[in-house]
């Protein structure tokens, strides 16, 4: 075994482990934006709703974010994704209920 070979087996090493680091930022980037989606609504609907500062504004959406973290950090992004999707769907299902209703 040559030096060229040990080079070349050192860099299909070094490939693979930036593949699956990048792989799993892109995952808990994605579950961390979900969750400060999430929060972000449930703060906004908490202030609308109580009159809260932002102070509390602030407070709900780390919780929330830390929550649904928590909750969905064993999905695959597949299942985030879907997950995504279904909570844009209920949220535009609500937009249009509160656009017809008088």
């Amino acid at each position: 075994m040559g030096i060229t070979d040990k080079v070349s087996q050192l860099a299909g090493q070094m490939q693979d482990g930036v593949k699956n680091t990048s792989a799993s930022l892109f995952s808990i980037a994605l579950k961390i934006i979900t969750g400060l989606m999430l929060g972000l609504t449930f703060g906004l609907i908490g202030q609308e709703i109580m009159r809260f500062g932002n102070l509390s504004l602030i407070f709900v959406m780390i919780v929330v974010t830390g929550a649904v973290y928590r909750l969905i950090s064993k999905w695959t992004v597949g299942a985030v994704l879907l997950f995504d999707l279904f909570c844009v769907l209920v949220a535009l299902l609500l937009k249009l209920y509160i656009q017809v209703a008088p």
